[in-house]
């Protein structure tokens, strides 16, 4: 998402993002960050040649499958930040390496992790962030 958001910021475009994380939370960031496509990797050539011909004329297309599944998906009980600290758990192996990406003190970390784990019900912080990415929230 930080792609798009960057490549927004300089250019005037619509982006299409194919990805193979076609998972609710994804399509959710990709939203926010201003993508006007959204497919999963799997979709054949000739519908997303369809895709880009309609974005580019001002239509907005996310997948069907993936829409379905954000609509009747759980709801997420975690804030954003929660999850962008779990998120950061799956890119890093310490809770001072996460923080460190996330721009946040260790014990800021640490509090987030602790509600989320609480929250999910769940031992630790591994198990929170494979929890919350099966439920398709990161």
């Amino acid at each position: 998402m930080e792609t798009a958001s960057n490549i927004l910021r300089e250019i005037d475009t619509h982006i299409v993002m194919v990805t193979r994380h076609a998972r609710p939370g994804v399509l959710r960031r990709a939203l926010a960050a201003g993508v006007k496509g959204f497919v999963p990797k799997s979709t054949p050539s000739e519908k997303l040649a369809e895709v880009i011909l309609a974005v580019v004329s001002g239509a907005r297309y996310v997948d069907p499958e993936i829409a379905a599944s954000a609509l009747i998906g759980t709801d997420c009980p975690l804030t954003g930040r929660e999850l962008d600290v779990l998120r950061a758990t799956t890119e890093h192996d310490t809770l001072a390496q996460t923080a460190e990406a996330l721009h946040l003190a260790p014990g800021t970390v640490r509090n987030y992790v602790s509600a989320a784990i609480a929250k999910l019900g769940v031992s630790g912080r591994h198990e929170a962030a494979q929890k919350a990415w099966k439920e398709g929230w990161i």
